[in-house]
């Protein structure tokens, strides 16, 4: 997509939501993939509710899966690569594209927070390599700190003499929590401050004091590894705080002066990535939508093809134009955060709710039209309907994007 605004002085201004040759040639990429590779394997995998490595190791070795594949996703200057590389995918399979997606919430935490240095030695080992493929787990949540991150009790502190950072805490519903390389922790390092207090660490591959505790048996996204993680005396080096301790130490200090700080170790991350896991959504419900109408032009009743009916079109009618209505707030959003528009209005958490609440309603309208079929799991929609709750309520429920929306546009600290 290209946008461009002359000066008043030239008085004409262009503007395109036509995609540039890269972006169509990296859509028809990824989306070989998920249709020839992941949709086939979606069903075994959501059943054996374990890690697909093999088509991990797959989409590795075509470069897809890899830290060059995200950096040419990332380096698209509209900031729509991304989000399109994200729908493709997941409109192959929710669990399965998660198992690799996952490792980008803590790549964009260490490339949004992280050090040169950092960000060199670390975002390689998130991905491994081909024929060694690894993932990244960011681990935020607690049992007691879900929607509200200012409450986490995982504690980080400063070891001077040795130069080391000693972290103790639990973490819940870790993406990859305990099986992946890299670790990326959010911990409190001040807890008179609040969440202003906090920091995000690296755990290195094989930490001692790091160990995964009960995976989680899910509703949906069952392809994609989910768990609790324990910090018990985990010592890491101190060049593992995220940005270095001098910019920590600044932050604190103005915190404590009272001053505002840019944002929360937690938050600066999902502020980047909510139109990606928006366009996820997407994904869900653009193959839900995708089924249903095929279905519908096949499935015969009463003598006639039932998109016939006018309750089936209109229903497809309606759920093609609230998918299209949430793309273009995912692209909006994704354009506004790579250019560096402010969201002034909570553009990016507009995006996420919107997608994440079509991506249910769409597909339990497919189910609907599919009738009992759509029930059974031998048709997919039942499968992506419960794919698709998920986001509803991770990266900020639809609640807590509604209060985000609702601050952001009257300027009033609403609890």
């Amino acid at each position: 997509m290209s946008t461009t605004v002359d000066s008043p002085e030239t008085a004409e201004a262009a503007f395109s939501l036509n995609l540039t040759q890269d972006q169509r040639d990296i859509r028809e990429w990824v989306h070989g993939f998920a249709k020839n590779v992941v949709r086939p394997a979606g069903s075994e995998w959501d059943e054996r509710e374990e890690t697909p490595w093999p088509i991990i190791q797959e989409a590795a070795k075509i470069g897809l899966y890899s830290f060059e594949g995200f950096a040419q996703f990332f380096a698209d200057p509209s900031g729509l690569t991304m989000a399109i590389a994200n729908e493709e995918l997941f409109w192959g399979d929710a669990g399965i594209a998660m198992a690799m997606m996952g490792t980008g919430l803590p790549v964009s935490a260490i490339v949004g927070s992280g050090t040169p240095e950092q960000i060199g030695e670390w975002i390689p080992q998130c991905f491994g390599t081909p024929d060694d493929p690894q993932v990244a787990s960011f681990c935020v949540s607690e049992p007691d700190a879900g929607s509200d991150v200012s409450a986490l009790r995982t504690t980080a502190k400063y070891d001077e003499l040795k130069d080391e950072w000693v972290l103790n805490g639990q973490k819940a519903w870790a993406t990859n929590g305990g099986i992946a390389n890299v670790h990326v922790v959010v911990a409190t390092v001040d807890r008179t401050l609040g969440s202003r207090g906090q920091a995000a660490f690296i755990i290195p591959p094989k930490t001692p004091g790091l160990t995964q505790g009960t995976k989680v048996r899910k509703h949906g996204l069952r392809a994609s590894h989910t768990a609790d993680v324990f910090l018990d005396d985990c010592r890491i080096p101190g060049s593992c705080l995220l940005g270095g301790k001098e910019k920590l130490d600044a932050k604190l200090a103005r915190a404590r002066e009272g001053g505002r700080s840019k944002s929360q170790a937690a938050m600066q991350t999902f502020e980047v990535t909510r139109p990606t896991v928006g366009a996820q959504a997407i994904g869900i419900a653009r193959a839900a939508y995708e089924y249903a109408l095929d279905y519908s032009k096949e499935r015969r009743q009463f003598g006639r093809a039932i998109i016939e009916n006018q309750g089936i079109a209109f229903a497809l009618a309606d759920m093609k134009m609230e998918i299209d209505c949430a793309r273009l707030l995912v692209w909006r959003a994704s354009w506004m955060g790579r250019t560096g528009q402010p969201f002034t209005a909570a553009e990016g958490s507009m995006s996420k709710l919107k997608a994440g609440e079509v991506a249910v309603w769409v597909t339990e309208r497919a189910i609907q039209i599919l009738g009992g079929n759509g029930y059974t799991r031998e048709f997919p929609v039942e499968r992506w309907h419960r794919d698709a709750k998920i986001y509803t309520i991770f990266e900020g429920t639809s609640e807590i994007q509604r209060l985000v929306i609702a601050r952001a546009i009257s300027g009033v600290q609403i609890p």
